[in-house]
Order: structure tokens, then C-alpha cells, then sequence
């Protein structure tokens, strides 16, 4: 199994003492990631303290042009970062959203905003990442009219296509994706969250030899194939399936602590 490694939620103000630990973790295996840049960032949750953020780059933009240059892959990751619907679209992994629900127009402009704000950053990508997971038929529409070629997200071992985008799976559960012989998957890292205990458990799965660890470049050039209608729908019902999963531990974890 090859699997490749995204990193969600990267912004100026972000935690960057987490987020460098983590980067080190991935050179001394020499991965390199997806990350998700948000053009915009409005999330307050997502904000560090700039008096507790020493290891912030004097220039976020020029730090990431050269993450670039090393072999890192860029996508957008929406635009501010702000849920404002309680849709989970067409991949409910979660019921919120800050494109599905959105009305098309509104939906482009804010695509076109996001990319040209990294455009005068000197950034330039054709990958979108959508905060949530969550995405609708017009936000699919509105990124083909925008100049996006390709999303990461699904389900599934390898790349494929749908509504003229080119889809990159993400793993559904990594301890199923290891057991996988063949095949490509994502996992995907919010290294805001990144305690030091998993950061012993990811370097434990960069250790397992029953999986290449592949930058996302590699990934990126997998072709892909065609999904069906009916491929469409088992992923919504798993994506749906997942999230009433998590709702429903979450649920229980609360009730034990009453």
C-alpha cells in the first residue's frame, strides 16, 4: 500500500511549534506532503498568539513558496476558513460547511478571490481542499469554471474522475488502509492538534513496514479512473456513515463524564 500524507489548516497564524515538529518528523523520512493554504484565514480556532508563536517565518508566503521548491504540493484550502452552512454536501464526513449550501455565484467568486490572493502571493495551484470535507454539485461546478482541475477527497485506492475533476481518496480508516496490499490512499494530519504522543504514534506508522510512504507529488501523478454513479453513492454512504459513527462515540465519551 502507497499512501501519501496532507496536511490541513496551514495559515500565517497557525501553531507553528507544532506544525515544525511535525515537519521534522516528515524530512527525517523524507515525505513530502500536500499541504492545504488557506488564502484568507478568519477561523479564530485556528489562531495562535503571536507572543507564544516564536517559531513563526518572518514570511509566511516566501515560506511557502519554498516548501514548493522542495517538493511539497499546494492546494487551496477554501477561502477563510469560516463555516457558514450546516451542510455536509456530497462527502458528509461532518455537518457544516463553508461552500456547500452556498449559492453557485457566491460560490465562484469566493474561488476566484481565494485564487487570486495566492496568485499575488506568487502561488499557483489547480488543487482545492475544502475546509470540512464538505462540497456540493455547485461548488464542483464553480471550481471547473475557476480553473481547478482536481480535489482532494473520497474514497477509494486510487485516483478517479467525476463531474470533469480529478479526484485523490483519502483513507476512510488508516488501520483498514494499512491491511490494503495494493493501491493509494491519504492520510491526513491537522498538525494544530499534533500532541507529542502522536507524534510517537505517526512516527510508529512511518516505521511499519507493511506500507511505502510516497511524497503527494508521486500521488498527484497516479492516473486515474472513472467513478460511477453507484461508486458516488456507496462513498456518500460511508462519508455519512463515518460521521454518525464519530457523532455517536462522541456522545458516549460525554455520557461517561456526566
Amino acid at each position: 500500500m502507497k499512501i501519501a500524507v496532507r496536511l490541513d489548516d496551514i495559515a500565517p497564524d497557525m501553531d507553528w511549534e507544532r506544525f515544525l515538529n511535525f515537519k521534522e518528523l516528515l524530512d527525517r523520512y523524507q515525505v513530502k506532503p500536500l499541504i492545504g493554504v488557506i488564502p484568507d484565514n478568519r477561523d479564530e480556532n485556528l489562531k495562535k498568539d503571536e507572543k507564544e508563536n516564536e517559531r513563526r517565518p518572518a514570511d509566511f508566503w516566501e515560506y511557502v513558496k519554498e516548501l514548493e521548491k522542495e517538493g511539497w504540493v499546494i492546494a487551496m484550502h477554501g477561502l477563510y476558513h469560516i463555516y457558514t452552512t450546516s451542510r455536509g454536501g456530497l462527502f458528509p464526513l461532518n455537518n457544516f460547511s463553508e461552500f456547500a449550501g452556498v449559492p453557485f455565484k457566491k460560490q465562484k467568486k469566493m474561488l476566484e478571490e481565494g485564487k487570486g490572493i495566492l496568485a499575488e502571493k506568487g502561488i499557483r495551484t489547480e488543487l482545492f481542499m475544502a475546509p470540512a470535507h464538505s462540497y456540493d454539485a455547485h461548488t464542483l461546478k464553480a471550481l471547473r469554471e475557476t480553473g481547478f482541475t482536481a480535489v482532494t477527497d473520497g474514497f477509494g485506492a486510487r485516483p478517479y474522475y467525476f463531474k470533469g475533476l480529478k479526484f485523490y481518496p483519502i483513507s476512510f480508516q488508516l488501520s483498514s488502509t494499512f491491511k490494503r496490499a495494493q493501491g493509494y490512499s491519504t492520510m491526513v494530519v491537522h498538525t494544530g492538534t499534533v500532541t507529542e504522543e502522536d507524534l510517537k504514534r505517526y512516527e510508529g506508522y512511518f516505521n511499519r513496514e507493511d506500507v511505502e510512504w510516497i511524497s503527494y507529488g508521486e500521488y498527484f501523478g497516479q492516473p486515474a479512473v472513472r467513478r460511477s454513479i453507484l461508486g458516488r453513492w456507496k462513498e456518500f454512504l460511508m462519508a455519512k456513515g463515518k460521521y454518525w459513527l464519530l457523532f455517536l462515540k462522541c456522545r458516549m465519551a460525554k455520557a461517561k463524564q456526566a
